[in-house]
């Protein structure tokens, strides 16, 4: 599978606009942990990224998707895509990407 067949795949995958919602937070807050570990001179924010932009992706993926997260099988184009996925949210074209 290519990246470009895999994108709708994500997509679809993130139909719920409540999954895309805990998707973007959880996302810019594994983001935030970065600078965070910088600012704090303390690793444990590096530690804690991961945690706080999964738990809730996943969490979302079980209540509203029913879903199983595609980072289960394809990881690294599952990150790229979150990354994608907030840009286009917050460039505002993320409705076109989903029609």
């Amino acid at each position: 599978m290519t990246y470009e067949e895999f994108w709708p795949r994500y997509l679809a995958g993130h139909a719920d606009r409540r999954t895309r919602a805990l998707h973007y937070l959880a996302t810019a807050g594994a983001l935030a942990c970065i600078p965070a570990a910088a600012i704090a001179a303390d690793w444990r924010w590096l530690i804690a990224a991961p945690v706080v932009g999964y738990a809730p992706a996943w969490l979302a993926h079980a209540a509203f998707e029913r879903n199983r997260p595609e980072t289960f099988s394809h990881p690294i184009w599952s990150l790229l895509s979150d990354f994608r996925m907030l840009g286009l949210f917050l460039a505002g074209r993320i409705g076109g990407e989903l029609r």
